[in-house]
């Protein structure tokens, strides 16, 4: 199976078993905005609350905040999204598709990679054992070829959005024969910037309304209400603030599904810390976001760091954690130092001191901030990449399942009465009313055991419990696993503490430590 078909399958998978849906489908559907389905939803707030606990609780130094989406406006003019929030974008005169110019030579560059890539595999199945990949990189002569021409390429590609040259963003494309995906023409109109956010309008009369911005970011919902935490909460430096939320860009190239959307859900980590310790604090950030991400069971090789190139204005140092979708590595989340920019351009436009009292050091100084940005959305794909098997059983069946982990899975356990009479019924809901309380739990009582134990497959229920004729007898329940699909006998006052176990948040928080 192709990358290519595996992403078909896994949208086409989330539709059908109520993950995610088109929004406005029934109205032909609007671009690149979706609703979350039943289990869509619960995986979604499990991804959510796996990371709000991860920094709230289990960080003395970090509280929560829930700032407006709606914010005054000059806001955005101190924070520079007025007049520096764009994309370079190009159209091809033959397809009449509209492209960021800047994915198109990243595109193109990972082609050189992915070459680079498969002359190690080559090389790995030739020498095996013996391979040294290290000094296979260092000297095969198609490596170092293609090494060199993603150095020059980037050499070129920094310095052009250094300096903003869009003539010369465009020059890249042509000298290197980048075509349009769609036609396969080299026929590109010039590169235009085109601004992210979405306006409307405040106020009752539109002769008296205020233009207002729907947030692009959820950082700057932080950065304004940073001295009203600081002060009631007590907090001392270093100190973090995490919001998660909704924000807007008005992506013209809005594409791979859920990758890139125009309402997307931010989960971001403001740490703000003393002038000059910024640079270690970042490490200590990278570490351990990485570890994050490595906690839920996706194996390493499938994340890897990235540096970035040109550095955005504010930074004076960016790495992207970066995930193999299967259309290849992408950003997955942002961690930055952003110095003390986005405090001290709110402390211009307000004339407000947005500064912190040093008791150690008896002075007052503007906090430098480290930040983790992480899409939400993005990180729902990347687990329902990983998690997504197509499985050929020993007796020559197929099942579709996804291997969630089982904290974050939508629904914990399924109870399925075998038959619906006989009093069945009536003890797999004696046994649902007392695992609600603790789990999210269903009870399946549609066809045949054997078809809903793929049903629960399908959306990664990591138990499913059967209740028998026998179990009115010995109050004993069958439990299956969905990984292994094995099953054993149990007590039914037994249920409760073994899902516990195995679905419980405490498991990736003691991964981290």
């Amino acid at each position: 199976m192709t990358q290519e078909d595996l992403f078909k399958k896994i949208i086409a998978h989330s539709k059908e078993y109520g993950f995610i849906f088109q929004s406005s489908e029934i109205y032909d559907g609007l671009s690149a905005v979706y609703d979350y389905g039943q289990n869509g939803v619960e995986l979604k707030n499990n991804i959510r609350e796996y990371w709000w606990k991860s920094m709230v609780q289990m960080h003395e130094n970090i509280v929560g905040l829930d700032s407006a989406i709606f914010m005054h406006p000059t806001i955005w003019k101190a924070s520079g999204h007025v007049d520096a929030f764009n994309d370079p974008l190009i159209d091809n005169k033959d397809s009449k598709k509209r492209y960021r110019a800047d994915v198109l030579i990243e595109d193109f560059r990972a082609k050189y990679e992915q070459k680079i890539s498969k002359e190690v595999e080559k090389a790995e199945k030739k020498f095996g054992d013996a391979f040294n990949k290290e000094q296979f990189l260092a000297t095969n002569p198609n490596v170092i070829r293609n090494v060199e021409k993603i150095n020059e390429l980037n050499k070129r590609f920094v310095a052009a959005l250094e300096k903003n040259d869009l003539n010369e963003i465009r020059q890249i494309i042509i000298d290197n024969e980048i075509v349009c995906p769609i036609s396969g023409t080299k026929n590109w109109t010039e590169v235009r910037q085109f601004n992210l956010m979405f306006s409307t309008q405040m106020g009752s009369l539109s002769e008296d309304a205020n233009t207002i911005y729907l947030r692009p970011e959820t950082a700057q919902g932080i950065f304004v209400n940073y001295l009203n935490i600081q002060k009631t909460g007590r907090m001392k430096i270093p100190f973090g603030i995490a919001q998660t939320g909704k924000a807007f860009r008005n992506e013209i190239v809005a594409r791979q599904f859920i990758f890139r959307m125009r309402e997307f859900e931010q989960m971001e980590l403001q740490f703000f810390v003393k002038p000059g310790e910024e640079l270690t604090w970042f490490e200590y950030w990278k570490e351990q976001r990485m570890k994050w991400h490595k906690a839920l069971g996706i194996p390493a090789e499938k994340y890897r760091f990235h540096q970035h190139e040109k550095l955005a204005h504010y930074a004076n140092a960016a790495f992207d954690i970066e995930f193999e979708f299967p259309f290849g590595f992408k950003e997955l989340e942002g961690i930055h130092s952003r110095t003390d920019f986005d405090l001290n351009q709110h402390e211009k436009f307000t004339n407000k001191k947005l500064r912190y009292f040093d008791p150690e050091l008896n002075e007052s100084y503007v906090p430098y901030v480290v930040e983790t940005s992480i899409g939400l959305d993005r990180t729902f794909l990347a687990i329902m990449t990983y998690a997504y098997n197509e499985e050929k059983l020993a007796d020559g069946t197929e099942r579709v399942v996804l291997k969630l982990p089982a904290a974050l899975a939508p629904v914990k356990a399924v109870v399925m009465p075998l038959v619906k009479k006989d009093g069945l019924p009536e003890k797999a809901r004696e046994i649902i009313d007392n695992l609600k309380f603790d789990f999210n739990c269903q009870i399946d009582e549609k066809d045949s055991i054997g078809k809903r134990y793929r049903r629960q497959d399908a959306v990664g229920t990591p138990f499913c419990i059967t209740v028998d004729h026998q179990t009115l007898e010995d109050n004993m329940v069958t439990l299956r696993y969905r990984d292994s699909m094995e099953q054993e006998r149990i007590p039914i006052e037994q249920l409760s503490g073994i899902i516990s176990e195995k679905v419980s948040l405490k498991n990736l928080f003691k991964l981290q430590a």
